[in-house]
């Protein structure tokens, strides 16, 4: 049988792939390749009839299989190669069979033969399998519908902005009986404009403000200051006619003293000299 002959093959081929677990990417290829032949040849000899066959005689037929496969496909080439192309056609292998003893007349007739074995295919799936259903919605790029679009969005954000308005300022109303029936934004009286020109900004405005503590501060310093110089004096002098009527031997040379001024800060100020530049000489 079909079954057994594909056993037969196919599980000799298992068992020594299982036995070589390759992982190299061409001897893959290769064992499907070995086994898709022996499946091949295990169909042919169930068309023929035979019920079962042995391990030997099943990779027998199928490295003549592939061997005759493997010469068509080199003469094919070379023919190719022959006559200044890359790609064989159908009139290479035509010429390849030929060479090879093949009547190629009798392909027609073996192709429409009572005894073939047709491989069925499931069917394919329902049409509606293949559509594509996007998952997002595709923008619109009409210039039309861009426009109202863009128009309604101005619209609803002019409303929006005037209800806001409305809400938060004064409004009029058309109507006296009902004010909330429809509001009206309240006008407001537009300023001069040279007005803001004129009076000065915030900044300004502190900077003032700065400077004019700043003068208060300094001349409050300043009287504070005299004040206390002149307690100061008036303490001195207590000191010194106390002392001078103590020791009168003393009030000559503190007139002499009066002159000289020990503090720096109550010397009179002095101007430095100015300095000529002499002119240059040539």
């Amino acid at each position: 049988m079909a079954e057994a002959a594909a056993t037969a093959g196919a599980g000799g081929s298992g068992t020594r792939s299982g036995s070589k677990q390759s992982t190299n990417p061409a001897d893959n290829y290769h064992l499907a390749r070995r086994r898709t032949l022996q499946v091949v040849v295990s169909s042919l000899l169930t068309e023929a009839g035979f019920e079962s066959a042995e391990k030997a005689s099943v990779e027998t037929l199928t490295e003549m299989l592939q061997s005759y496969i493997s010469e068509i496909g080199r003469s094919a080439k070379s023919y190719c190669e022959h006559t200044a192309r890359t790609q064989p056609t159908l009139s290479d292998i035509v010429v390849t069979l030929v060479e090879m003893g093949f009547n190629v007349d009798t392909l027609p007739a073996y192709a429409k033969r009572s005894q073939r074995m047709v491989i069925t295919a499931p069917e394919f799936p329902d049409p509606h399998t293949y559509i594509k259903t996007p998952t997002y919605r595709e923008p619109v790029s009409d210039y039309q519908v861009l426009r109202e679009k863009a128009a309604s969005q101005r619209r609803d954000v002019e409303r929006a902005l005037t209800r806001f308005m409305a809400k938060t300022g004064e409004t009029q109303s058309l109507f006296k009986d009902d004010v909330s029936t429809f509001p009206l934004i309240a006008a407001r009286p537009f300023t001069i404009p040279y007005l803001t020109a004129l009076l000065p900004s915030e900044l300004e405005m502190q900077q003032m403000e700065e400077t004019d503590s700043s003068e208060q501060d300094e001349q409050t310093d300043t009287e504070n200051l005299a004040l206390h110089i002149s307690m100061e004096d008036s303490g001195a002098e207590k000191e010194n006619t106390s002392v001078l009527q103590q020791n009168p031997s003393l009030s000559g040379s503190r007139n002499g003293e009066e002159n000289i001024i020990d503090n720096p800060y109550l010397r009179p100020v002095k101007k430095p000299k100015i300095r000529r530049k002499k002119p240059d000489t040539f």
